[in-house]
């Protein structure tokens, strides 16, 4: 009897074995035959780029895709956002993918058949628009995902919620926009989201290659404005004045022994950047005010409390030591939260991504000091971010054009790792969670 109940037991598990091998092979074929349609959804927004808060286009585009998949849709979030909700055959959590949909004011260079020419007003001024940064690669992709799993909706075991984000770049000035406007909004609620993964294709990574980081991947960041104000006087006297000019150049100095005096760079890396200094208009009259605009990113709360503390003590006791007033805003116009990767969820879904790309393709890498509101998603509910290569095998990422220039540039054969993972990442989370 024991012998005949093993054997039992035996032979259901290895039914379950062949169940989860059969649709692995569904969604291998599935993200072959669709590779080609996510391409050419690419290079058409790639050719038709829109800035943040004006992806109309884009946004039909999306919309009317995912309703012809009978996903129910929702348009104009947070300006122009696109929610669609896919509901599976079966009960299970609310898993949000998210693709960002803005281009940036950047003139392409690229000798590409679909390169963009197209224009469009940034802050009152005509300027040439293009995809530098990956965002046509991601909402091509995110569509492909989303027909992939609208076919497979009565396998699934919860629903879907297809975030296409307006804005990522940044609103246009006076206007809100991005992550945070959605979450704002309750794109994150009804039905409520347990987890989100997100993905960006880097064309400085081989294509094939996806990388993470658990914890902190990209800073969070903030821009601060600095005033200070002294005495103007005629530049042959200095001593009738009380200098803004030097008071400013004493601060820029002051404020670099904060990385390296103050903060344990051993565990984290952090940035403040003076990037502007305004003041003064003649070689021979010292003036009355200087007026400076920074960056501070870094990759936990715990660092962003520091460096603020030290960043108001510097600037305001520089200041009063020259007899200047300086006022301090930071942050100034905007902030992002750390991308920060839940600990858990990454651990859990990491043999997901080894599964998508092959376990040699799945590396680890080092922070990012550049910033991503995806962090707006994440602070709310468990999220995981990662990269995708998007550069052609063998090339040297430093002749890779970089992100935000007019030589970006991407390898369309990574799109397929994308696809790939973002379903097996549903798919796998789903399946996780039903066994609890």
């Amino acid at each position: 009897m024991k012998k005949i109940l093993g054997l039992a037991f035996a032979l259901f598990l290895s039914g379950i074995q062949l169940n989860a091998q059969s649709k692995e092979a569904q969604i291998q074929a599935s993200v072959k035959e669709i590779e080609q349609k996510v391409i050419d959804w690419r290079r058409d927004i790639h050719q038709n780029p829109e800035l943040g808060n004006r992806e109309v286009r884009t946004a039909a585009l999306v919309a009317r895709h995912l309703e012809t998949l009978g996903i129910e849709v929702t348009t104009n979030v947070a300006v122009t956002g696109v929610v669609g909700v896919l509901k599976g055959g079966r009960p299970g959590p609310v898993i949000a993918l998210r693709a960002d949909m803005d281009a940036l004011p950047v003139q392409e260079i690229n000798e590409l058949p679909f390169a963009s020419t197209t224009k469009a007003m940034y802050n009152g001024e005509e300027t040439y628009v293009m995809h530098a940064c990956g965002h046509d690669s991601h909402v091509a992709i995110l569509m492909g995902v989303a027909e992939i799993l609208s076919g497979m909706k009565e396998e699934l075991k919860g629903t879907v919620k297809f975030i296409f984000q307006p804005a990522e770049e940044g609103a246009p000035k006076g206007e809100e926009g991005g992550a945070e406007l959605m979450v704002k909004e309750g794109v994150l609620k009804n039905p409520d989201v347990d987890v989100i993964f997100g993905l960006h294709s880097i064309a400085q990574i081989e294509v094939g290659k996806i990388a993470y980081r658990p914890g902190g991947m990209m800073a969070g960041v903030s821009d601060m404005k600095i005033t200070i104000k002294g005495k103007s006087s005629h530049g042959a006297e200095p001593w009738f004045s009380v200098d803004p000019i030097v008071t400013a150049a004493q601060i820029v100095n002051n404020l670099q022994t904060i990385v390296s005096r103050n903060l344990n760079v051993t565990e984290n890396a952090a940035v403040v950047t003076i990037g502007a200094i305004q003041g003064g208009n003649r070689s021979n009259i010292i003036p009355g005010q200087v007026e400076m605009l920074g960056t501070v990113r870094t990759l936990s709360d715990s660092d962003e409390k520091l460096i603020y503390e030290r960043i108001r003590q510097i600037v305001t006791h520089t200041a009063e030591s020259n007899g200047a007033e300086a006022k301090l805003e930071l942050p100034f116009s905007s902030r992002f939260p750390v991308t920060f990767n839940d600990l858990d969820l990454t651990a859990k879904m990491l043999p997901t991504l080894e599964k998508s790309a092959g376990k040699s393709n799945v590396i680890v890498i080092p922070a990012d000091t550049g910033a991503e509101d995806f962090s707006f998603f994440a602070n709310e509910v468990p999220g995981f971010y990662f990269y995708i290569g998007g550069m052609p095998k063998g090339q040297d990422p430093k002749t890779s054009g970089p992100h935000h220039t007019p030589e970006f540039f991407l390898d369309e054969s990574g799109f397929i790792t994308g696809i790939n993972a973002m379903v097996n990442l549903v798919v796998d989370y789903m399946e996780l969670e039903g066994q609890q």
